[in-house]
């Protein structure tokens, strides 16, 4: 698994909250509580934070103070930054769950074998996990991350084995009139 990311992003900064440094941010933890439980979160760039406190907030939101903040002015320069950890630090997950790190770089191959491309990135925008395949040719695909679509993970043997709809297969593109 050489090359791939080995942190998991738990948390987006989505703004200030309050004038002592503390953040909202969109958690992506099943928990808020979670986003403490896993010792120092670290942005892309390198930085390291530190969690003194979590609660809950309104939706799939939280309200970090992290150690190494002390005013709104610190707060409002991380808008936008990523906040990940680790992923070893992180706890096995079930069987037939996976953390989105461990699928991302895998090998994607259709139910005979034949190489797609790489899984690039997992996205949900409200109506389920969209699974990014890019192809070697730099092309897209968009396939909904479905265990009819994705009927197989292999991730000791670096591939997902993804049963291709036929109009992926042909390269046909629907047409809506």
């Amino acid at each position: 698994m050489a090359g791939r990311s080995r942190d998991v992003l738990l948390a987006t900064v989505v703004g200030a909250q309050g004038l002592s440094g503390a953040l909202r941010v969109k958690a992506f933890t099943v928990a808020a509580e979670s986003l403490a439980r896993y010792g120092v979160l670290h942005s892309r760039d390198g930085r390291t934070f530190t969690v003194t406190s979590v609660r809950a907030a309104k939706g799939d939101e939280a309200v970090l103070t992290l150690a190494e903040l002390g005013d709104r002015t610190a707060a409002e320069a991380l808008h936008g930054v990523d906040l990940y950890v680790r992923r070893e630090v992180l706890p096995v997950p079930a069987r037939e769950e996976y953390y989105h790190a461990d699928l991302i770089g895998l090998r994607a191959e259709d139910v005979a074998g034949r190489t797609l491309g790489t899984v690039h990135a997992i996205y949900n925008y409200g109506a389920g996990d969209v699974l990014e395949i890019v192809r070697n040719d730099g092309d897209t695909i968009l396939l909904p991350f479905t265990r009819e679509t994705v009927p197989q993970i292999e991730i000791d043997k670096e591939r997902i084995v993804v049963a291709v709809p036929e109009e992926v297969e042909t390269g046909e593109r629907g047409n809506v009139e």
